[in-house]
């Protein structure tokens, strides 16, 4: 099942992060928070650990998956890669969107066609824009991006919605004015969500689940703040409460 973001529960909007090497940890946190969060996060550390082990193994216990390959490579790669991914069940993924207007729009197809071929549901292909690690200077001095954070999301958004993307992961620091430029429709995830009462880590662009919620986000990645507590379930039930919170403050 890809996301989408129509009535969708505090539950549904967490995606785990499954940031282990460990299909016995991928075991007891799927087990564990499948009832509490609406799917898990499988990136490079877990599949380059455990492969499609872990995929297969989500899907017995019962748990939807989001694949955040970060996929950045010429178009038929690229495609090739999602198509491969769909072929195991996985219809949502994630893609550079600095990889340009020619892989997002050859992904797409080639995704769309696969998933018709094998009967699968629609696929839900996301761009990421810029990873939270980054800050402004990283941009300006190592990237010589002559924008702001802003300007630059903004732009990547524009070539997402030509390229027929479903949607970003960006910030909610950028999320506000990707939800005013763009229709309800279009999906925004945002990585980096740490509640008040948890740890930043090494990301610099950080929010909590309600400045996430009040800035248009449908789905907000957590990892650590709930795999990493005492009790993990408590963690969860405590960032279900902050997202209802903050959605009762939203206009509709």
């Amino acid at each position: 099942m890809g996301f989408n973001n129509t009535n969708l529960t505090a539950k549904d909007r967490i995606v785990l992060a499954l940031d282990t090497d460990s299909l016995e940890e991928v075991e007891r946190l799927v087990t564990l928070l499948k009832d509490y969060v609406g799917c898990f996060k499988v990136g490079p550390q877990l599949f380059t650990s455990c492969a499609y082990d872990a995929i297969d193994l989500i899907k017995k216990l019962g748990g939807e998956i989001y694949f955040d390959g970060k996929f950045h490579d010429i178009p038929s790669t690229v495609a090739k890669a999602g198509s491969n991914l769909i072929k195991r069940g996985v219809t949502t993924f994630s893609a550079h969107l600095a990889g340009g207007t020619k892989m997002l729009t050859t992904t797409v197809k080639v995704a769309r066609e696969t998933a018709k071929k094998f009967n699968m549901p629609a696929p839900t292909i996301l761009g990421v824009t810029l990873l939270s690690s980054f800050g402004q200077r990283t941009l300006t001095e190592e990237l010589n991006v002559k924008m702001n954070i802003d300007e630059y999301v903004s732009h990547l958004t524009y070539l997402a919605k030509e390229s027929k993307i479903d949607g970003v992961i960006a910030s909610a620091s950028e999320a506000r004015k990707i939800r005013k430029e763009f229709s309800d429709e279009f999906i925004i995830l945002c990585p980096a969500i740490r509640p008040t009462w948890s740890v930043v880590n090494d990301q610099i662009r950080v929010v909590t689940p309600a400045d996430a919620i009040r800035s248009g986000v449908d789905y907000m990645v957590v990892g650590r703040p709930i795999t990493a507590a005492d009790d993990p379930i408590a963690a969860a039930n405590l960032i279900i409460d902050e997202i209802e919170q903050a959605s009762k403050t939203v206009e509709v």
